[in-house]
């Protein structure tokens, strides 16, 4: 089937979000600072409405997701959480389990959006990850934090098991067994020792210091060849799920179709007469 055309525009602003695009980077904001950015049904469907037109706007090459006011993201909203019993309501017991595999398996594509946004996403996160905030982390390309910042998967300590994609996407981050006393404890993982076991590229000092030098990582990204970037992300995850063997041989065949670009020769083009390249969004 042909993909459907996607008309909408990004937004600048929405009810739990503000996107700036500047210097072909997508900075997406968490705002819902009175509730700690924790996220309710609108901002499920929102965050994937946004990644979704991000993966389909040629002027983005990065994205860094971020959060206002005092913490990164609380995770679910508990109103969301208390309310599942009168979203699923039906006389019918097949049919009120049908309504909620659905509505996790929402939640659940809201988050993928991420992981399938074609850009390189970049999550900087202070202060308290929590819960879905962890799902969102996951599924990001790269993590950077404060020494402040901590991560916490608190549904164990709710009566759940996590549903959103962190006990599917963490163990391909962070050894198995770290993700394992995570989980079964609930304890929170703060910025150094998440640096410590990788699941966070670099810790920083404070926000702005974090802020600052994850745009200078992003403007890195986005002075690169769109085309590549896109490509890289695309292969790093096709070998994250295949054989070593598997994922040569599709590497092969992509880079038959796609390497012969104009950016290709705009890169050497640029290089021998030392000037900075421009590429094609």
């Amino acid at each position: 089937m042909f993909k459907k055309e996607n008309t909408a525009e990004i937004k600048s602003e929405y009810e739990s979000f503000i996107v700036k695009i500047e210097n072909n980077i997508a900075h997406v904001v968490i705002n819902r600072p009175e509730k700690a950015n924790a996220m309710h049904r609108k901002a499920w469907e929102e965050l994937k409405e946004i990644f979704e037109l991000i993966d389909e706007t040629e002027a983005v090459r990065v994205v860094v997701l971020s959060g206002e006011g005092k913490h990164f993201c609380a995770g679910i909203d508990l109103n969301l959480l208390m309310s599942l019993y009168q979203l699923v309501e039906h006389e019918c017991e097949g049919r009120k389990r049908e309504k909620l595999r659905n509505i996790i398996l929402d939640g659940q594509s809201a988050i993928t959006a991420i992981e399938k946004c074609s850009k390189p996403v970049i999550a900087a996160v202070h202060n308290g990850c929590i819960g879905g905030g962890v799902d969102l982390v996951a599924a990001c390309d790269m993590r950077y934090a404060t020494e402040d910042a901590y991560f916490c998967i608190k549904e164990i300590e709710m009566g759940m098991v996590a549903d959103l994609g962190t006990l599917q996407r963490l163990p391909k981050i962070i050894p198995y067994g770290i993700v394992s006393e995570m989980a079964y404890t609930g304890r929170r993982v703060y910025g150094k020792e998440a640096a410590s076991i990788h699941l966070v590229n670099r810790c920083y000092e404070n926000k702005e210091v974090m802020l600052e030098d994850v745009q200078k990582i992003a403007m890195k990204i986005a002075s690169n060849t769109p085309l590549s970037v896109r490509g890289t992300k695309h292969i790093l995850q096709y070998s994250r799920e295949h054989s070593v063997k598997d994922s040569l041989e599709y590497m092969a065949t992509w880079n038959a179709s796609m390497l012969m670009s104009k950016d290709l020769m705009e890169a050497f083009e640029a290089k021998m007469s030392g000037r900075e390249a421009k590429f094609m969004d």
